[in-house]
């Protein structure tokens, strides 16, 4: 039995709107390991973690760390595109959310899955690379860049095809990842993606020559992340 999690599917929604529903269960998961820590074990409250997926209307966030100027237009020229610019709070530069890309928003107690951030992290680049490995699409971490990449070719430079980037604090994670499926790549050309000028970025669309299932990739990428962090996943009903 893995550790209880609860799903939600948000579909397409606003960033901020998805941001502030993710700091609500982050709260939550902090106020209680807080009560937790004080009370008997007999008497303690329920602890869930959660994983929140979704997809963005066009927008770019930048990380705490990150510079604006891998933004590479301005206000006015997102306007024009329907695109937001939101500074946000996870770790990372910047980067571009929007239809077709699926996001995922593990809000978890680390703690209870016994590990580190690094770890973490490692574990959900996994569960991309073997979703992404039943489409014969060949990818890799890197131990200097975090996300998940696909090798050079003689056409083609080493790209990116999924992004990560979280905050964590007292052992509670949020954020998480960005995956491009049928993703408009475009957008990607509006900014250096997390920072980088010199590599590419991909989706799975470009890479097959079709588009493939996104409910079917949704749920595949469920089932390997439950596997990679030892999650019992079970779906929130409306």
């Amino acid at each position: 039995m893995g550790i209880l999690t609860l799903f939600n599917d948000l579909g397409l929604v606003p960033y901020q709107e998805a941001l502030d529903f993710q700091e609500k269960l982050f709260r939550e998961i902090l106020h209680i390991k807080k009560c937790n820590a004080e009370l008997p074990q007999c008497e303690q409250y329920i602890q869930y973690n959660y994983l929140v997926f979704c997809q963005h209307p066009h927008v770019y966030t930048l990380g705490k760390s990150g510079d604006e100027s891998n933004l590479l237009i301005n206000t006015l020229q997102l306007q024009d595109r329907q695109a937001e610019f939101i500074k946000t709070n996870r770790g990372g530069d910047i980067t571009y959310h929007g239809p077709g890309q699926l996001v995922g928003y593990p809000i978890l107690d680390l703690e209870s899955i016994h590990l580190g951030t690094r770890q973490y992290i490692e574990k959900m680049e996994d569960a991309l690379i073997l979703t992404l490995a039943e489409y014969n699409i060949e990818s890799y971490k890197k131990s200097d860049v975090i996300g998940v990449w696909l090798q050079a070719t003689d056409s083609k430079p080493e790209r990116k095809i999924a992004a990560i980037g979280v905050k964590v604090s007292r052992f509670v994670s949020m954020h998480g990842f960005a995956l491009n499926i049928s993703t408009n790549m475009d957008y990607f050309g509006y900014i250096n993606p997390c920072g980088i000028i010199d590599k590419g970025v991909t989706s799975m669309e470009k890479e097959l020559g079709y588009v493939p299932d996104f409910d079917e990739i949704k749920s595949k990428v469920k089932q390997h992340l439950a596997d990679q962090l030892g999650l019992e996943i079970f779906k929130i009903e409306e």
